[in-house]
């Protein structure tokens, strides 16, 4: 999604994908909530773990469908920048590559680490320790289902072929910090009015709420979490995105995938363990909220100073043995008097 469509394209390969990945998680919600509709208390069925069970054997199966990337040619006859020959070694060179020709990436570091680390809150607090079984499952719809639109709104805002690319970036980035103030702070007032962590994990506690209740008990925590999936959405597109807009190699993106992958869930970990030590709930909200937006605050001069309208072929190519003629379009190639090189 970051590195075989073409730079006008990435925003909505990356909607797609997000798009699908949730969609599977709507899935999973419709599951228990069909299996616990008339549950308000106790744990889900067995069938709910069955059911997820084949879901992921599907999926499995389904990725020995994919195409390897030497096969893939873009529309304009263009092909993925990879390397030919790819070893242990390359790939590790790869990594140090990405921190030491551009130590700059660092200060993406803080929103990699906070891309997942709102999960505790939303998922185990909010959802898991104020409502019942079937409340939680409806929720989990919701939230997945509001993350889809969200991929669709910042996946295409961010493909908008009027502006460009280095303004895309900056609008998203302020886009990001409203998001960040807005729906948090409506959080903040939601969570401040709730009962705290020792009442919450009584045995026998008595106050969870049911989507029958309405109003300020159901209505608005609902809206609520939906917005905290649109965020999450448009958190993970746009981060997606500047990666994506640093480079159109798809070995760059790997490894700048890579550092995002293990220091994502770096954080999601230390995260959990905060919840499982059984830290307040007001106190890993604003650890939460406050990580966010200080990521940002980092993130900034990367994405306002590095984030171009495009980027050279012959810059992704520096640290790749592929040259022009194995992957420009065909247009290009032409232009310089060459001949594309076909693999036997």
């Amino acid at each position: 999604m970051m590195s075989y469509p073409r730079e006008h394209e990435k925003g909505r390969y990356i909607s797609y994908f997000w798009i699908i990945f949730n969609l599977g998680a709507v899935i999973g919600g419709l599951v228990p909530l069909g299996q616990n509709i008339n549950s308000k208390a106790g744990p889900v069925t067995d069938g709910t773990y069955i059911g997820f069970i084949v879901l992921m054997l599907l999926g499995a199966l389904l990725a020995l469908a994919l195409s390897n990337a030497t096969n893939v040619v873009r529309d304009d006859g263009s092909k993925v920048i990879l390397m030919k020959n790819p070893s242990w070694k390359t790939e590790i060179m790869g990594l140090v590559e990405t921190i030491t020709q551009a130590p700059w990436v660092i200060l993406l570091f803080p929103m990699f680490f906070a891309s997942n680390t709102f999960y505790t809150y939303q998922l185990n607090i909010m959802n898991g320790a104020h409502f019942n079984t079937r409340t939680r499952a409806l929720n989990s719809v919701l939230y997945y289902t509001s993350q889809i639109f969200g991929a669709i709104v910042f996946g295409y805002a961010l493909d908008y072929g009027k502006a460009r690319r280095s303004i895309r970036a900056k609008a998203s980035l302020i886009a990001l910090a409203a998001l960040t103030f807005i729906i948090f702070g409506g959080g903040w007032a939601w969570q401040r009015k709730q009962d705290p962590r020792e009442v919450t994990s009584a045995p026998g506690y008595a106050g969870l709420y049911d989507w029958t209740d309405g109003g300020e008990k159901y209505i608005g925590p609902m809206f609520l979490f939906m917005f905290y999936g649109f965020y999450d959405a448009a958190w993970q597109t746009c981060v997606y995105w500047y990666m994506g807009a640093l480079s159109n190699s798809g070995r760059k993106a790997a490894n700048l995938t890579g550092f995002y992958k293990g220091i994502q869930s770096a954080g999601a970990a230390i995260f959990w363990r905060l919840d499982s030590l059984e830290k307040p709930h007001d106190v890993i909200f604003g650890a939460t909220w406050g990580l966010l937006a200080a990521s940002l605050v980092f993130a900034t001069p990367v994405i306002w100073l590095m984030v171009k309208d495009t980027v050279p072929i012959e810059d992704d190519l520096k640290f790749s043995d592929e040259t022009i003629q194995d992957v420009a379009p065909t247009k290009e190639i032409e232009a310089l008097g060459l001949s594309k090189e076909v693999e036997a």
